[in-house]
């Protein structure tokens, strides 16, 4: 089974990947998240973590041209960082793309039920299996569902927000009956699963290996995080200028499920046809982002076990890929925001920490400084390790109850 057909691989194709990955998680989970810190702080919480992010998958890349095309994440964290390293990084890359695949499939259950009566645990199964087979057939096959994905959360969503645009009020926007204005410290909690919101790093190797060279794989990175961001500040405009900071509280209460959410927000607009567009509307985002994280960890898992590209070898990758996450969702469903942040801090170890070690690993090898290289020298190679380090704090500040909650009526 070749992985690509014949032809050249369109920017708009690899942009979508991106772009469809990013959308699902940030989407859905960036409203109950960002609640606290409302609209000014948490769309600068946005921009700082696409820039980051972005900077952290051309590092990523920086590092996978000494390698072969096929070569995953694995195959360049044991060579330039050594097994140790690479052992603690596999584990989070992992983790992070069996919970991400683990939330769209509990979350795609709930939003199957809400539209068809299906008991959420059957259209769980049933979503995972028919898409994840799209992901076992080609890179090629995830290209043009994400491609299609993508237009049609375009125009669901343009036809979705402009429902909510219409009805924006700005008082409600700006917060304005918060007496005390506080929004800065709640931002902290924000950033984790702004992070996983911008998660895309699982399909820089896939990527990059479709396209056979770095410098279109950089430009379809740029395209994707720049697509995800507009989408975030537009949704994120939207819903805080139409449902009130104090109304959240029960849905951060349930977890910031999907239902819960637009169950809300559908209460507070008072219009079917928007809710319903909306619902339509994050059903493809979570489809998205469930083929483009599921590309990346089944590349991934490719490359750490040694499976073959024939059909008893990619079969043998989409059970190890798929099944887990599957298992986990049926026996044990949680809130999605919950497993998004946890997402977001175990990724900051393998999308910033990591391809910050690795860009600098990368530069001092014979050859390192010729070809492709991430800008920004070795400034950015900081500020990409500082922003991973300090959202992993923020995390388990959290966790620990350390880090200011806002009172959102619950």
């Amino acid at each position: 089974m070749k992985r690509q057909s014949v032809g050249r691989p369109s920017l708009v194709g690899g942009t979508s990947i991106i772009a469809g990955v990013c959308v699902g998680a940030g989407m859905l989970g960036l409203p109950s998240s960002g609640a606290g810190a409302w609209t000014l702080w948490s769309s600068l919480a946005l921009v700082v973590t696409m820039a980051m992010m972005t900077m952290s998958g051309w590092m990523l890349l920086e590092a996978l041209k000494h390698f072969d095309l096929r070569a995953s994440f694995n195959t360049v964290t044991r060579s330039l960082l050594g097994p140790q390293v690479n052992i603690l990084s596999n584990l989070m890359v992992y983790f992070v793309g069996g919970i991400l695949l683990y939330a769209y499939i509990t979350s795609s259950g709930l939003i199957i039920q809400d539209l068809t009566g299906l008991n959420s645990k059957l259209g769980s199964v049933a979503f995972a299996v028919v898409f994840s087979l799209v992901v076992w057939h080609s890179t090629r096959a995830v290209d043009r569902l994400s491609v299609l994905l993508v237009v049609f959360m375009v125009l669901s969503f343009l036809f979705g927000v402009s429902g909510l645009a219409s009805r924006i009020d700005f008082a409600i926007l700006f917060d304005q009956g918060n007496g005390n204005g506080r929004y800065a410290p709640y931002a902290m909690a924000m950033f984790p699963v702004a992070l996983a919101s911008f998660g895309y790093h699982h399909s820089v190797a896939s990527l990059r290996a479709y396209y056979g060279e770095e410098r279109k794989a950089q430009k379809a990175i740029l395209g994707g995080t720049t697509i995800a961001l507009l989408f975030y500040l537009i949704w994120l405009i939207s819903i805080f200028g139409n449902l009130p900071r104090e109304e959240f509280g029960p849905v951060v209460e349930q977890g910031g499920e999907v239902n819960v959410l637009l169950s809300a927000l559908a209460f507070a607009i008072d219009s079917d046809r928007v809710a319903n567009i909306i619902s339509a509307f994050s059903a493809a985002a979570i489809l998205s982002s469930f083929v483009g994280v599921g590309l990346g960890t089944f590349d991934f898992m490719a490359d750490l076990f040694g499976s073959g590209n024939d059909r008893k070898g990619r079969t043998k990758t989409w059970a190890i890929t798929f099944i887990p996450p599957l298992l986990l969702s049926l026996l044990a469903p949680f809130g999605f925001v919950l497993a998004i942040g946890y997402a977001g801090a175990a990724a900051a170890v393998w999308t910033c920490i990591v391809p910050a070690l690795l860009a600098r690993k990368s530069r001092v090898l014979p050859g390192g400084r010729d070809g492709f290289m991430a800008p920004g020298g070795q400034l950015a190679i900081m500020l990409v390790l500082g922003f991973g380090v300090l959202t992993i704090i923020f995390h388990f500040l959290e966790l620990a109850g350390m880090l200011p909650v806002a009172d959102l009526g619950e």
